[in-house]
């Protein structure tokens, strides 16, 4: 994705490098906050020299944007292939809440990252969190308004149901210690969430 900005050009040497750069970012950004990370802290935590980082990244705000673009791509990468499957609405409807939960376990630290950290940033990395939850939160209102259209259920508000299940899904990577203090496994949550869309519509609007 980043290749034209990325001054190395040996795959093997960035690609590594690069997931230095962003186990590091989230390490210490998860003990003393991404706004208080020093380039100077990346390079002690990472293992690479100054000069090394300014071969992957110009400054805190790149690598930012960075990590939500990746997290941006790969979002669409999935919502895009369940378009393409084209599958009946109430099935597309819980492969997004599955797909959504089983991507936030694989990418959890990245989800943490653009939810938590990017806000605390100026504004135009705040828009960009913001932009991620707003367009997960579409794909789920075309599904439902889908759905209603060809007469599979009725939804008295597809805004604030999608919004509803949008937050319940980011507990899963926000309170993390919760579900496994509970013993809560990710099947079984992605269950309750399904259910949770269910239970706010009509299933027979005829």
């Amino acid at each position: 994705m980043y290749r034209e900005k990325i001054q190395i050009k040996k795959s093997e040497i960035a690609v590594g490098n690069l997931q230095k750069i962003f186990s590091a970012t989230f390490k210490i950004s998860g003990v003393k906050g991404f706004q208080a990370m020093s380039l100077r802290d990346l390079s002690y935590e990472s293992g690479i020299s100054m000069g090394g980082l300014y071969s992957y990244i110009g400054s805190k705000n790149d690598l930012a944007s960075m990590i939500e673009g990746v997290l941006r791509h790969h979002i669409d990468l999935v919502t895009n292939n369940l378009i393409e499957e084209s599958l009946a609405p109430l099935e597309s409807l819980k492969a997004i809440i599955f797909g959504a939960l089983y991507m936030m376990e694989r990418l959890s630290p990245w989800y943490y990252f653009c939810f938590m950290e990017l806000k605390g940033l100026p504004r135009e990395r705040q828009e960009k969190a913001l932009e991620i939850e707003l367009r997960f939160e579409r794909f789920l209102i075309d599904g439902l308004n889908r759905g209603e259209e060809i007469e599979v259920f009725k939804c008295e508000n597809s805004d604030l149901l999608a919004s509803q299940i949008t937050a319940q899904l980011q507990q899963w990577h926000l309170k993390p210690w919760k579900f496994k203090l509970k013993n809560i496994s990710l099947l079984q949550y992605a269950d309750y969430c399904y259910q949770s869309l269910l239970n706010g519509l009509d299933l027979s609007p005829g």
